[in-house]
């Protein structure tokens, strides 16, 4: 569980709907059903035809990241590399041939098999970066329909805020149908301008940083592999790895 997003979520509301209600605000007046559905509808609408249908199933999949990434043991995973190459430089690549079987992670058992096959180093660094590249290129896409969100919901509130001023000025001669619409033309705003600066470019914006953790946990197991197959000395791989380690 990611707390700071747990954090983030609670104390940016609380902050907005506390200042309403100190300055003398009620909440009920914050919840309008026409404003809602005018601005996530048209949102979510416009997102939707932005993007393809891999980016929106992924984007809902990838969603729960926010609150719980992916477990990356950066550490644990660089001793597991020492351990291959180790085992690499004792027993040749032919004795990594058991650990392949045994090994969960997608990018080192692919690139495991590449080194027990005898594949040339280049030739493995070609066909793992073309995987390291698709997927973060497929993620980050899923990451951005969040922040088409965020870019389209400002003024899907506009335009909801114009609605309601429409309304308003058809009714000028009923005084009870004004408020209502008002009331729509002002809190589709506050949901446009609210949902797309508290939720929608804040997901993304996370979202693009689990990306970018994903990418580099898993560059470094490719630059694991490409050593073992080069066959550098183990304390030589070990000194490569610590730069990951250091900055994670």
């Amino acid at each position: 569980m990611d707390v700071l997003s747990v954090i983030g979520i609670i104390l940016a509301f609380a902050a907005v709907l506390g200042g309403n209600f100190i300055e003398g605000g009620h909440f009920s007046a914050l919840f309008n059903l026409p404003a809602a559905m005018i601005v996530i509808g048209g949102t979510l609408g416009a997102a939707i035809l932005h993007s393809s249908w891999a980016s929106v199933s992924r984007a809902g999949k990838i969603l729960l990241w926010v609150f719980n990434p992916p477990s990356l043991n950066v550490y644990q995973t660089s001793d597991k590399i020492l351990h291959w190459s180790m085992t690499a430089r004792k027993e040749g690549l032919l004795g990594l041939e058991a650990i392949v079987e045994t090994e969960e992670e997608y990018f080192a058992q692919k690139g495991l098999r590449l080194l027990v096959d005898g594949t040339e180093p280049e030739a493995i660094r070609r066909a793992l970066e073309v995987d390291l590249y698709l997927i973060e290129s497929r993620d980050l896409k899923a990451a951005r329909f969040f922040e088409c969100m965020g870019g389209y919901a400002p003024t899907i509130g506009i335009i909801g805020a114009v609605m309601g001023l429409i309304h308003v000025m058809r009714n000028l001669a009923d005084p009870s149908e004004l408020g209502s619409g008002i009331a729509t033309a002002f809190v589709a705003t506050i949901y446009g301008v609210g949902l797309a600066n508290l939720l929608f470019l804040p997901i993304a914006n996370k979202l693009k940083g689990v990306v970018q953790q994903q990418y580099q946990y898993n560059e470094m197991i490719v630059e694991g592999v490409i050593a073992i197959a080069e066959g550098e000395n183990p304390r030589s791989i070990e000194m490569k790895l610590q730069g990951y380690v250091d900055h994670n």
